[in-house]
């Protein structure tokens, strides 16, 4: 590691060698070069910093924050895009591919986008390509919600979250697997395809289809799967998702399952609810239409209800598209 000094009656700098570190007796001004990742830094304000702003990453929306006394940079992809590095550097990543939407007449809640992530990973200086799915659409009688799209950093992929079930089918496997439509249908599987650790959870199975008929079951989130249709008067919530810190140095949580639809406004009247981490609730037979997912959140779309035992009716919600961040030190 080299660095440049100044001399006490002079403006010139030279050079000297310090191996390993910065150099330990500093003044204001002084400039070194950093060979492990080809920066150098000046000492002003009585602290080192970078004097390459040019070699810093670009892409997608950056952000600079302090978390547990170190300094990060993220770069944040609500849409899909570039990320260039000019040099080699470790970075922590977070892929949430889009959720699936909600399922059609008394139809599943969706499954949650896969979420993945992880540190420690080593890009090079080229660009890298970022995709980020789309929610998956809703679905109208008695179909299912379509999956969401998926999300790519570099090798890492996550699947789109599988769609709701319609009226008596099962839900569709995805990165969380959507929830299953009423009368014992079960839920479709999630992590699919399998990553490890896992990226999602399957979604619930359908309630009984008694007489009047039952409910349908939530979607699968990012940490647990969706509830199973419960009763006449409530369907299964969707899995909550997993929080994650990346993109501001505090907690947010993605990729909630969406709720389940109900196909009767029995006595009382309990809509499921969304997943935390943007799931959409499920609809019911007064409010027919679920409650789509939260967009860049990766949340499942909730399942269609009823409107008057109707087969034609509004369907179920969209998913919430994915997000992309990556980060590294300052």
């Amino acid at each position: 590691m080299a660095y440049l000094k100044r001399g006490a009656n002079s403006s010139l700098y030279s050079f000297g060698f310090k191996p390993g570190v910065a150099p330990g007796s500093v003044s204001e001004g002084q400039i070194y070069y950093n060979a492990s990742d080809a920066l150098f830094y000046i000492y002003a304000d009585g602290a080192w910093k970078s004097l390459s702003g040019a070699m810093q990453p670009t892409g997608g929306i950056t952000t600079a924050y302090s978390s547990g006394g170190t300094d990060y940079i993220a770069h944040t992809f609500l849409t899909s895009g570039i990320f260039t590095s000019e040099i080699t550097r470790d970075v922590d990543y977070l892929v949430v591919a889009g959720g699936g939407g909600g399922g059609g007449f008394t139809g599943g809640g969706a499954g949650a986008g896969g979420f993945r992530t992880g540190t420690g990973f080593e890009v090079t200086a080229q660009s890298y390509g970022i995709v980020v799915g789309a929610g998956g659409n809703g679905a109208d009688g008695n179909a299912d919600g379509s999956s969401g799209g998926i999300s790519v950093f570099a090798s890492f992929t996550s699947a789109g979250g599988g769609g709701g079930a319609g009226n008596n089918r099962p839900g569709v496997a995805g990165g969380s697997g959507g929830g299953g439509g009423k009368a014992n249908s079960g839920g479709g599987a999630g992590n699919t395809p399998s990553t490890s650790p896992s990226q999602g959870f399957a979604g619930g199975t359908g309630g009984t289809n008694v007489d009047p008929s039952g409910a349908a079951a939530g979607g699968g989130g990012a940490s647990e799967v969706g509830e199973n249709g419960i009763s006449n008067t409530r369907a299964g919530n969707g899995g909550d998702g997993l929080a994650n810190a990346f993109r501001t140095g505090s907690d947010i949580t993605y990729a909630g399952g969406g709720g389940g639809g109900i196909l009767n406004s029995g006595t009382p009247l309990t809509n499921s609810t969304g997943g935390a981490g943007g799931g959409g609730r499920g609809g019911n037979q007064t409010s027919d239409i679920g409650v789509a997912g939260t967009p860049n959140s990766g949340g499942g779309g909730g399942g269609a209800g009823n409107t008057n035992g109707t087969t034609n009716n509004n369907g179920g919600s969209a998913g919430g598209s994915g997000i992309v961040v990556i980060r590294y030190t300052a």
